[in-house]
Parts: structure tokens; C-alpha cells; sequence
């Protein structure tokens, strides 16, 4: 027999069975990791949902909302999923394992973004996918093109799995060191034992940070949203806020107008803010770039003369802060913290030149583990991109599965 290209829909189908509402293992989209075949949860949650779609094992299940994200998964046994999901039901002529392969090889990734439909939630559907083309060698080599796939990718995942837990370990390595100079250990002198924040260096007071700066106030709560526009100056949420600096990728605007109007929330250089809802406690200080800004929902922490505005962000991003924060965040579906906490969060009082070589220390000492994390977060993207031009070569007839170990098909890695 000979390899031919075949529309997708003559050797799949998809099936829409209803569940019958009794509870059963439900998988949602959340429970699908992205480019890998893969779950993020070892057990599968029960759940009864009238409103779930019916698979069995043998299918293959691909996101079919926002599928540039690649959530592709073969279940071994029977259970429910979200309507979100196409269930692919491979016919006689295609192997299922080939099947879920195909599913996560570009070509069928960049079908499934070109048919997509809707800008904030871009979703594609069967009637468009099942035009797809795939190439289809017969059942025997399909079999050890997943086979050849599944001993690489394996290899392939076990070094991302390394890689990223090493990147764990490093940033709790860099806590620990953070955390120590933060208490004063590279100033010497006699330490103090405090119940929250450990030892720390006894000549330093322990104020509430009210006490430390001129104003602790809070973004727009009510209805932010209201305030979206096209043009205007950026409208910080939680989400911009990493750790030690902005995320601006999504930033929203809100008019100059109502950013004046809006003035108890409207940033300056040199305030610091804290995210106060979904995973409170990270802080970033406001850049020259965001000067004049406003925000919402966040915590604003308003520049002094006594905290250097960088001395406050480490503060947050650090173990001490964090204590303080776990402390006090409430809430189940999201977790907060609010003003009143904060204002009564204990804080060391080094002085101004104190600060600035315990910042000193803290460049020092971050330089080498950044260089480090870059390296490691290079190697896992050469990584994924390797997986997937593995994948890509092979079920797309590039790559002759008998003779290649896939070791050189993508450079740099």
C-alpha cells in the first residue's frame, strides 16, 4: 500500500453523545496541558453535567476553543468533557495514537487557528476541521510512527521536567538568599527575633507599614470596566503586575479624563503596587513609562521618603512579605487581601543607606540564578520546539521513523 493525503472527515468521526447526567470523570479544559497529549491532573474529577459530551477510550479529544493551545488527549476509558471538546472517533484506516498526533502537529494546529471564529475567544468547529487533510500511510506504519513518537517525546519530556524543576529550585534558592539579606545578615550586628519575620537585625525598628509611607489606598473596585477604552493612558490590573515588574501584553486604557477624575488611584513613578486579588502579594514599582497611569483593583502604595520604592517591591516579592500575606488572604474561588491588612503589615526600617546596600546585595546576589533561569527557560522553549518538529516531521511523511532517532532534526538543542 501507498501514503496518500486524505480529508480528515473520510477516516474520522465526531461524535456528539450527551452524557446522561450521572456523575462521572469530567474533563475540562483547565485539566489539559498544552502541546503535550497530556493531563495536569493525575485523577479525573467526577462530576454530573447534563451539558457534557460522552467519549470513550479509543477517541481522541481536541479543544476546539481557543486551539492554537494545543489540548489534544487520548483517554484510555470511558468518561465525559466539556462541550468545548471535539471528540475524534478514528475510523478503521487511522490509528488512534497517529490519530492524537496529528492533532498536535503544526499543520493541524495552523488549520485550526486559520478556521477560527470570534476575537476574545476564537473557537473553531468540526464542519471546518473536517476538511483538513492528512497524510494517511497505511495502519502498520502509522502504529510505528507513534511508537517512534512516543519513546522521543517521552525523552524529550523528561528533560523539560528536569529543566523545570530546576528552575524550581533555583527560585527557592534565590528566596533564601533574598530573604537573608532583607533581615540584614550581609550588614552584621546583633539580630532580634521577630514571631513573623525571623531574626533580623536588632538596631532596625519594626513599624506597620502605615506608618511608613503617606498613603496606602486601592484601584477602581466598582465596575472597572466601565472605564475601558481605545485610546487613553493604561489601566493596570492584577494581571500586568509580575513579580518585580509589568506584564503589558493585555493592558487595557482608560481615558485621560477619567484617569484625573479617577486621581486616589492614579500612579506615579516611584509608588509601588501590590495585586490585591487572584494571587495577592506581588509588587512592582511604577516605571517612568507608567507615570500617570490609574489602575484597578490593586493595591497602591504611595512613594515616601523613608522606604526606597525598590526596598518595598523586594519586600513583597520576598518570604517576609509573603508571610504576612498568607496570614490574611481569605476567600475560596479567589483569594484577596485588602487595605486594612496591609497597613498593619510589620515591616524592618533600615536606613536610607542601609537600603541602598541591601539593594546593592540583592542585584549582586540575583545576577548569576537570572543568568542561570534565562538559560533554563531557553533550553525548555528549544525543547517544546524540538517536540514539536518531531511530531510535525513525522506524521507528516518527513521523517522516515525506521532509520531516525529524531536526536538532530532541530538545531540548537
Amino acid at each position: 500500500m501507498t501514503s496518500a493525503e486524505t480529508r480528515i472527515k473520510s477516516v474520522v468521526r465526531n461524535c456528539i453523545e450527551k452524557s446522561d447526567g450521572s456523575v462521572q470523570p469530567f474533563l475540562g479544559l483547565e485539566d489539559m496541558a498544552s502541546g503535550t497529549g497530556r493531563l495536569l491532573v493525575e485523577d479525573i474529577p467526577m462530576k454530573a453535567a447534563d451539558d457534557s459530551l460522552r467519549h470513550y477510550g479509543g477517541d481522541v479529544l481536541f479543544s476546539k476553543l481557543r486551539p492554537y493551545l494545543a489540548k489534544s488527549y487520548a483517554p484510555a476509558v470511558a468518561g465525559t468533557g466539556t462541550g468545548e471538546l471535539l471528540v475524534l472517533r478514528p475510523g478503521g484506516e487511522i490509528d488512534s495514537r497517529f490519530l492524537l498526533y496529528v492533532t498536535l502537529s503544526s499543520p493541524w494546529l495552523d488549520w485550526a487557528s486559520a478556521t477560527s471564529y470570534g476575537s476574545k475567544m476564537p473557537r473553531t468547529s468540526w464542519e471546518l476541521m473536517s476538511q483538513y487533510r492528512v497524510w494517511l500511510p497505511p495502519l502498520e506504519e502509522q502504529r510505528r510512527i507513534a511508537d517512534f513518537l512516543d519513546a522521543e517525546t517521552s525523552r524529550v519530556d523528561r528533560m523539560i521536567s528536569l529543566s523545570t524543576r530546576t528552575l524550581g529550585l533555583l527560585a527557592e534558592r534565590r528566596d533564601i538568599e533574598r530573604s537573608q539579606i532583607l533581615r540584614g545578615e550581609g550588614l552584621g550586628g546583633s539580630t532580634a527575633t521577630h514571631p513573623v519575620l525571623g531574626d533580623v537585625l536588632a538596631s532596625w525598628p519594626i513599624l506597620p507599614l502605615k506608618r511608613l509611607l503617606p498613603r496606602i489606598g486601592v484601584g477602581v473596585v466598582v465596575d472597572p470596566s466601565k472605564y475601558f477604552c481605545d485610546v487613553g493612558v493604561p489601566f493596570l490590573r492584577g494581571s500586568n503586575v509580575v513579580g518585580g515588574g509589568f506584564d503589558l501584553t493585555d493592558v487595557r486604557k482608560i481615558s485621560e479624563e477619567n484617569s484625573r477624575e479617577l486621581w486616589r488611584s492614579r500612579l506615579a513613578e516611584g509608588d509601588v503596587v501590590v495585586v490585591r486579588a487572584g494571587d495577592p502579594g506581588r509588587a512592582a514599582v511604577v516605571t517612568a513609562e507608567l507615570d500617570g497611569a490609574n489602575c484597578a483593583s490593586i493595591l497602591v502604595l504611595k512613594r515616601g521618603q523613608r522606604i526606597r520604592p525598590k526596598y518595598l517591591e523586594s519586600y513583597f516579592n520576598s518570604s517576609l512579605g509573603r508571610a504576612y500575606v498568607d496570614m490574611v488572604r481569605y476567600g475560596a474561588a479567589q483569594e484577596q487581601i485588602n487595605v486594612s491588612h496591609v497597613v498593619n503589615f510589620m515591616m524592618p526600617e533600615p536606613s536610607l543607606a542601609e537600603q541602598d546596600i541591601i539593594l546593592g546585595q540583592l542585584a549582586e546576589a540575583d545576577g548569576p540564578t537570572e543568568s542561570l533561569e534565562r538559560s533554563l527557560r531557553r533550553m525548555i522553549l528549544l525543547l517544546a520546539e524540538r517536540r514539536q518538529s518531531l511530531i510535525t516531521a513525522a506524521v507528516t511523511g518527513q521523517l522516515d521513523v525506521t532509520t531516525a532517532s529524531g536526536r538532530n532534526l532541530t538545531q540548537g538543542v
